[in-house]
Protein backbone atom coordinates (compact mmCIF):
# COMPACT_ATOMS: atom_id res chain seq x y z
CA UNK A 1 0.00 0.00 0.00
CA UNK A 2 1.50 3.13 -1.11
CA UNK A 3 2.45 6.00 1.46
CA UNK A 4 0.85 8.71 -1.28
CA UNK A 5 -2.84 6.99 -0.63
CA UNK A 6 -5.46 8.36 1.32
CA UNK A 7 -5.85 5.50 3.73
CA UNK A 8 -9.22 5.77 6.28
CA UNK A 9 -9.23 3.58 9.30
CA UNK A 10 -13.72 2.12 9.40
CA UNK A 11 -14.37 -0.87 11.98
CA UNK A 12 -10.79 -2.34 12.65
CA UNK A 13 -9.68 -1.96 8.89
CA UNK A 14 -7.42 0.46 6.91
CA UNK A 15 -8.47 0.64 3.12
CA UNK A 16 -8.53 3.77 0.43
CA UNK A 17 -11.43 6.17 1.29
CA UNK A 18 -13.02 5.68 -2.27
CA UNK A 19 -13.68 2.27 -1.00
CA UNK A 20 -14.54 2.85 2.66
CA UNK A 21 -18.87 2.94 2.71
CA UNK A 22 -21.43 2.58 5.50
CA UNK A 23 -24.51 1.34 5.67
CA UNK A 24 -27.54 3.79 4.97
CA UNK A 25 -29.04 2.86 7.96
CA UNK A 26 -26.15 4.06 10.09
CA UNK A 27 -27.58 6.58 12.34
CA UNK A 28 -24.56 8.77 12.50
CA UNK A 29 -26.24 9.21 9.14
CA UNK A 30 -30.14 9.00 9.54
CA UNK A 31 -29.62 11.00 12.48
CA UNK A 32 -26.12 12.78 13.25
CA UNK A 33 -25.96 10.12 16.23
CA UNK A 34 -22.16 10.35 17.12
CA UNK A 35 -19.62 12.19 18.45
CA UNK A 36 -16.09 13.19 17.06
CA UNK A 37 -12.55 14.88 18.00
CA UNK A 38 -9.85 16.80 15.68
CA UNK A 39 -6.06 16.17 17.05
CA UNK A 40 -3.47 17.97 15.77
CA UNK A 41 -0.16 16.45 14.75
CA UNK A 42 3.32 18.01 14.25
CA UNK A 43 6.05 16.68 13.62
CA UNK A 44 4.44 13.16 14.11
CA UNK A 45 3.53 14.01 18.11
CA UNK A 46 -0.27 14.37 18.90
CA UNK A 47 -0.94 17.75 20.53
CA UNK A 48 -2.38 16.73 23.75
CA UNK A 49 -3.87 13.02 23.03
CA UNK A 50 -5.08 12.37 26.56
CA UNK A 51 -6.91 15.54 27.01
CA UNK A 52 -8.36 15.08 23.72
CA UNK A 53 -9.22 11.32 24.27
CA UNK A 54 -10.56 12.47 27.60
CA UNK A 55 -12.81 15.04 25.67
CA UNK A 56 -13.83 11.81 23.67
CA UNK A 57 -14.80 10.34 26.29
CA UNK A 58 -16.76 13.07 28.32
CA UNK A 59 -19.13 13.07 25.04
CA UNK A 60 -19.46 9.49 24.91
CA UNK A 61 -20.47 9.81 28.38
CA UNK A 62 -23.21 12.32 27.43
CA UNK A 63 -24.72 10.44 24.77
CA UNK A 64 -24.80 6.95 26.61
CA UNK A 65 -22.00 5.22 23.94
CA UNK A 66 -19.92 2.88 25.42
CA UNK A 67 -16.21 3.82 24.13
CA UNK A 68 -15.54 1.23 22.21
CA UNK A 69 -11.67 1.29 22.69
CA UNK A 70 -9.43 2.71 25.79
CA UNK A 71 -6.73 4.98 24.96
CA UNK A 72 -3.86 2.54 24.08
CA UNK A 73 -5.49 0.94 21.67
CA UNK A 74 -6.69 4.46 20.36
CA UNK A 75 -3.64 5.88 20.10
CA UNK A 76 -2.06 2.41 18.38
CA UNK A 77 -4.97 3.05 15.57
CA UNK A 78 -3.57 6.32 15.56
CA UNK A 79 0.07 5.25 14.41
CA UNK A 80 -0.96 3.21 12.45
CA UNK A 81 -3.33 5.61 10.24
CA UNK A 82 -0.65 8.41 10.78
CA UNK A 83 2.39 5.73 9.54
CA UNK A 84 -0.16 5.37 6.30
CA UNK A 85 -0.59 8.44 5.24
CA UNK A 86 2.36 10.97 4.20
CA UNK A 87 2.78 14.44 5.75
CA UNK A 88 4.60 16.61 8.76
CA UNK A 89 2.05 18.22 10.07
CA UNK A 90 -1.64 16.98 10.03
CA UNK A 91 -4.38 16.54 12.38
CA UNK A 92 -6.36 13.29 12.91
CA UNK A 93 -10.25 13.39 12.68
CA UNK A 94 -12.27 10.55 14.30
CA UNK A 95 -16.21 10.00 14.15
CA UNK A 96 -18.23 7.05 16.12
CA UNK A 97 -21.80 6.87 15.40
CA UNK A 98 -24.29 4.67 17.50
CA UNK A 99 -24.05 2.37 14.88
CA UNK A 100 -26.77 0.60 12.06
CA UNK A 101 -30.14 -0.22 13.67
CA UNK A 102 -32.19 -2.42 11.81
CA UNK A 103 -34.94 0.25 11.17
CA UNK A 104 -34.91 3.98 11.56
CA UNK A 105 -36.29 4.69 15.05
CA UNK A 106 -35.50 7.29 17.39
CA UNK A 107 -35.55 4.77 20.44
CA UNK A 108 -31.65 2.97 20.98
CA UNK A 109 -30.92 -0.34 22.48
CA UNK A 110 -30.33 1.31 25.61
CA UNK A 111 -33.38 2.34 26.04
CA UNK A 112 -34.58 -1.18 25.14
CA UNK A 113 -32.51 -3.15 27.48
CA UNK A 114 -31.22 -5.07 24.69
CA UNK A 115 -28.58 -7.74 26.04
CA UNK A 116 -24.65 -6.68 25.32
CA UNK A 117 -24.06 -9.79 23.48
CA UNK A 118 -26.54 -8.47 21.19
CA UNK A 119 -25.85 -4.73 21.04
CA UNK A 120 -25.63 -3.28 17.14
CA UNK A 121 -21.60 -2.34 16.93
CA UNK A 122 -21.13 1.38 16.64
CA UNK A 123 -19.40 2.99 13.77
CA UNK A 124 -16.00 4.03 14.13
CA UNK A 125 -13.78 5.81 11.35
CA UNK A 126 -10.62 7.80 11.11
CA UNK A 127 -8.95 10.22 8.48
CA UNK A 128 -5.70 12.06 8.24
CA UNK A 129 -6.49 15.55 7.79
CA UNK A 130 -3.72 17.67 5.61
CA UNK A 131 -2.85 20.89 7.82
CA UNK A 132 -0.97 23.94 5.86
CA UNK A 133 0.96 25.35 8.86
CA UNK A 134 -0.73 29.07 9.36
CA UNK A 135 1.49 31.84 7.64
CA UNK A 136 2.09 34.48 10.70
CA UNK A 137 2.14 37.23 8.60
CA UNK A 138 -1.40 36.27 6.74
CA UNK A 139 -2.66 35.35 10.36
CA UNK A 140 -1.59 38.59 11.46
CA UNK A 141 -4.02 40.35 9.00
CA UNK A 142 -6.92 39.13 11.01
CA UNK A 143 -10.48 38.41 10.46
CA UNK A 144 -13.77 40.40 10.29
CA UNK A 145 -16.98 38.87 11.77
CA UNK A 146 -20.29 39.66 12.90
CA UNK A 147 -22.00 38.88 16.03
CA UNK A 148 -25.39 36.48 15.55
CA UNK A 149 -27.83 35.00 17.46
CA UNK A 150 -26.65 31.66 19.63
CA UNK A 151 -30.21 29.54 18.66
CA UNK A 152 -28.32 25.91 19.27
CA UNK A 153 -29.22 23.53 21.97
CA UNK A 154 -28.34 23.60 25.09
CA UNK A 155 -25.57 20.98 25.16
CA UNK A 156 -22.75 22.31 23.09
CA UNK A 157 -20.45 20.66 25.49
CA UNK A 158 -20.87 17.70 23.53
CA UNK A 159 -18.25 17.34 20.09
CA UNK A 160 -21.49 16.21 18.29
CA UNK A 161 -21.75 15.25 14.93
CA UNK A 162 -24.88 17.11 14.39
CA UNK A 163 -23.52 20.26 13.48
CA UNK A 164 -26.48 21.52 10.87
CA UNK A 165 -26.95 24.82 13.37
CA UNK A 166 -23.08 25.89 13.04
CA UNK A 167 -23.48 25.13 9.55
CA UNK A 168 -26.42 27.82 9.43
CA UNK A 169 -24.50 30.58 11.52
CA UNK A 170 -21.20 30.36 9.36
CA UNK A 171 -23.47 30.88 6.44
CA UNK A 172 -25.34 34.12 7.66
CA UNK A 173 -21.43 35.08 8.54
CA UNK A 174 -20.44 34.56 4.68
CA UNK A 175 -23.64 36.10 3.70
CA UNK A 176 -22.27 39.46 5.57
CA UNK A 177 -19.27 38.80 3.76
CA UNK A 178 -17.55 38.09 6.71
CA UNK A 179 -15.02 34.99 7.53
CA UNK A 180 -16.71 34.14 10.91
CA UNK A 181 -19.22 34.51 13.51
CA UNK A 182 -19.67 35.47 17.12
CA UNK A 183 -22.38 33.53 19.19
CA UNK A 184 -24.53 35.63 21.70
CA UNK A 185 -26.88 33.78 24.06
CA UNK A 186 -29.17 35.81 25.93
CA UNK A 187 -26.35 38.95 25.81
CA UNK A 188 -23.51 36.50 26.99
CA UNK A 189 -20.92 35.71 24.39
CA UNK A 190 -20.63 31.98 23.92
CA UNK A 191 -17.93 30.58 21.43
CA UNK A 192 -17.80 31.03 17.16
CA UNK A 193 -18.93 29.00 15.14
CA UNK A 194 -16.03 26.34 15.40
CA UNK A 195 -13.66 28.16 17.80
CA UNK A 196 -13.47 29.59 21.38
CA UNK A 197 -13.37 33.18 21.68
CA UNK A 198 -11.31 35.42 23.73
CA UNK A 199 -10.91 39.17 24.56
CA UNK A 200 -8.18 41.41 25.80
CA UNK A 201 -8.85 44.32 28.14
CA UNK A 202 -6.83 46.04 29.96
CA UNK A 203 -4.29 43.83 30.17
CA UNK A 204 -6.54 41.05 31.10
CA UNK A 205 -6.85 37.93 29.03
CA UNK A 206 -10.85 36.84 29.54
CA UNK A 207 -12.78 33.84 28.30
CA UNK A 208 -16.43 32.07 28.93
CA UNK A 209 -15.93 29.45 31.30
CA UNK A 210 -16.80 25.98 29.91
CA UNK A 211 -20.45 24.40 30.42
CA UNK A 212 -23.16 23.36 28.41
CA UNK A 213 -23.46 26.36 26.14
CA UNK A 214 -20.10 25.88 24.69
CA UNK A 215 -17.40 23.64 23.68
CA UNK A 216 -14.28 23.09 26.03
CA UNK A 217 -11.65 23.63 23.65
CA UNK A 218 -8.38 22.08 24.17
CA UNK A 219 -6.97 24.83 22.12
CA UNK A 220 -8.56 26.88 24.57
CA UNK A 221 -7.36 25.25 27.69
CA UNK A 222 -3.53 25.37 26.06
CA UNK A 223 -3.97 29.39 25.68
CA UNK A 224 -5.34 29.60 29.80
CA UNK A 225 -1.78 27.36 30.53
CA UNK A 226 0.17 29.28 28.03
CA UNK A 227 -0.83 32.75 29.38
CA UNK A 228 -0.71 31.85 33.17
CA UNK A 229 2.72 30.34 32.61
CA UNK A 230 4.01 33.74 31.67
CA UNK A 231 2.54 35.81 33.58
CA UNK A 232 -0.36 36.82 31.91
CA UNK A 233 -3.59 37.65 33.64
CA UNK A 234 -6.52 35.36 32.64
CA UNK A 235 -10.27 35.61 33.70
CA UNK A 236 -12.51 32.67 32.62
CA UNK A 237 -16.30 34.32 33.42
CA UNK A 238 -18.97 35.71 31.27
CA UNK A 239 -18.75 38.12 28.95
CA UNK A 240 -21.48 40.68 28.36
CA UNK A 241 -22.15 41.47 24.30
CA UNK A 242 -21.40 45.30 25.16
CA UNK A 243 -17.81 44.20 26.07
CA UNK A 244 -17.14 43.36 22.70
CA UNK A 245 -17.51 47.16 21.81
CA UNK A 246 -14.68 48.00 24.13
CA UNK A 247 -12.45 45.11 23.91
CA UNK A 248 -8.62 46.45 22.94
CA UNK A 249 -8.23 42.84 21.39
CA UNK A 250 -10.72 40.18 19.92
CA UNK A 251 -9.17 36.19 19.81
CA UNK A 252 -10.90 32.84 18.54
CA UNK A 253 -9.40 30.10 18.97
CA UNK A 254 -9.42 26.36 17.78
CA UNK A 255 -6.90 23.21 16.52
CA UNK A 256 -6.83 24.13 13.00
CA UNK A 257 -7.26 27.88 13.39
CA UNK A 258 -5.01 28.24 16.40
CA UNK A 259 -5.12 31.84 17.46
CA UNK A 260 -6.77 34.21 15.02
CA UNK A 261 -7.28 38.03 15.73
CA UNK A 262 -10.42 39.56 15.38
CA UNK A 263 -9.65 43.08 13.69
CA UNK A 264 -13.25 44.18 12.95
CA UNK A 265 -16.53 43.16 14.00
CA UNK A 266 -19.69 44.10 12.93
CA UNK A 267 -18.28 46.58 10.00
CA UNK A 268 -16.60 48.54 13.28
CA UNK A 269 -12.62 48.19 14.41
CA UNK A 270 -11.52 46.15 17.61
CA UNK A 271 -9.34 48.39 19.76
CA UNK A 272 -6.84 49.93 16.83
CA UNK A 273 -8.21 47.93 14.00
CA UNK A 274 -4.85 45.51 14.02
CA UNK A 275 -3.43 42.62 15.78
CA UNK A 276 -2.97 43.71 19.19
CA UNK A 277 0.42 43.22 21.27
CA UNK A 278 -1.09 40.71 23.50
CA UNK A 279 -2.00 38.22 20.42
CA UNK A 280 1.47 38.81 19.27
CA UNK A 281 2.84 37.63 22.36
CA UNK A 282 0.51 34.76 22.86
CA UNK A 283 1.45 34.11 19.21
CA UNK A 284 5.19 33.88 19.83
CA UNK A 285 4.58 31.72 22.46
CA UNK A 286 2.08 29.48 21.28
CA UNK A 287 4.88 28.31 17.95
CA UNK A 288 6.99 27.93 20.33
CA UNK A 289 4.82 25.60 22.10
CA UNK A 290 4.44 23.66 18.65
CA UNK A 291 8.32 23.22 18.02
CA UNK A 292 9.01 21.98 21.35
CA UNK A 293 6.07 19.61 20.44
CA UNK A 294 7.97 18.81 17.49
CA UNK A 295 11.57 18.05 18.90
CA UNK A 296 10.32 16.23 21.54
CA UNK A 297 9.70 18.17 24.65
Amino acid sequence: MSNTENIVYLNGKYLPVEEATISVMDRGFLFGDGIYEVIPVFGGKLLRADEHLQRLQNSLNRIGLANPYDNDAWLEMFSHLLEKNAGHDRAIYLQISRGAYVKRDLGTQKNADVPESQLTPPTIFSMVLQVTPPDIEVVSAGISAITVDDFRWNACDIKSTSLVANVMLKQQASDAGVEDAILIKNGQVTEGTASNMFLVKDGILVTPPTGKRLLPGITRDLVIEIAKNNIILVEEREIQQSELVTADEIWMTSSTREVAPVIKLNGEAVGSGVAGEMWKRMMDLYQQYKQQLRNGG
